[in-house]
């Protein structure tokens, strides 16, 4: 699934999807359709990905990461767990993905088109050189926009369509509010704000970041589905924009930022372990 650091713990979390979802409940869909639908759709992928996220952390504490050596890379492993990762998306998605949604989801991605999406989703999730990627995803936005195409038009429906509720920028302030706490509990920071504090001045510059995320995920999407038609893409946006995908999406989307958040917190924890303590 497309991509793209909340603020409850996860049985928190879990207990109000029940409740939303609820009434979903006796239509539930089984263990082992989750598992299936993880693989068919791509989230399997995307859960993978969220560890490529950890190369960030140290530079958001105003650490070197070059201090870390072998040691960053054997605590990365340990924290985000791929199985464990993707055990807890099957146990939410055990109480809270209808069965209606899962098969509605599936039937797209097990399609011609659904598997070359996700083949490229795939592939786009796991480039570890994410500065690259965007930088040539911006080539192609500008070549597009000197061009007069109307595709960059239909990739920013798209992406509209993977985040319709405008809740990627609130999660990623979020998970950095979170990590930036866990960090100074355990001693890795000095840090001068409270949580208030730091989600005010995030608040404060939050045009800018909305404008730079939407950029960001219109290089993403550029780079990612370049090989696809533009009549391809337009039914991608569409297939997207359809009630029951809307709701797959809203679900996986708000997984994938807790798992994130969760993990965040465990690294920033165990980042004790690693290197002494330093203001920012």
């Amino acid at each position: 699934m497309t991509y793209p650091l909340r603020q409850t713990i996860l049985p928190l979390f879990a207990a109000v999807l029940f409740v939303i979802y609820g009434s979903q409940q006796a239509l539930a869909a089984g263990r082992d359709r989750i598992e299936a639908f993880l693989t068919t759709t791509g989230f399997d992928v995307a859960l993978e990905s969220i560890a490529l996220a950890s190369a960030s952390a140290p530079q958001m504490l105003g650490i070197d990461p070059d201090g870390f050596g072998s040691d960053w890379t054997r605590l990365t492993e340990e924290v985000f767990d791929t199985k464990d990762m993707r055990e807890t998306a099957v146990s939410i998605l055990e109480q809270t993905l209808s069965d209606e949604a899962l098969t509605h989801a599936v039937e797209f991605y097990a399609s011609d088109l659904g598997q070359r999406l996700v083949e490229s989703e795939n592939a786009s999730h796991m480039v570890e050189d994410d500065d690259a990627k965007q930088l040539e995803g911006q080539k192609i936005v500008s070549d597009l926009i000197k061009d007069g195409s109307k595709r960059v038009e239909n990739l920013k429906r798209m992406n509209n369509a993977i985040d319709s509720s405008g809740t990627a920028l609130r999660a990623l302030q979020e998970i950095q509010v979170r990590f930036l706490l866990a960090a100074s509990a355990s001693g890795v920071i000095d840090l001068q704000l409270g949580a208030d504090e730091l989600r005010q001045m995030m608040k404060r510059n939050e045009t800018g970041m909305r404008q730079a995320l939407q950029l960001s995920a219109l290089a993403g999407a550029a780079y990612t589905y370049q090989d696809f038609s533009d009549s391809e893409v337009v039914a991608y946006a569409e297939a997207l924009e359809q009630p029951l995908m809307q709701e797959v999406y809203e679900l996986l989307n708000a997984i994938q930022y807790e798992i994130m958040a969760m993990k965040f917190e465990d690294l920033a924890a165990r980042m004790a372990e690693l290197h002494p303590a330093q203001d920012i």
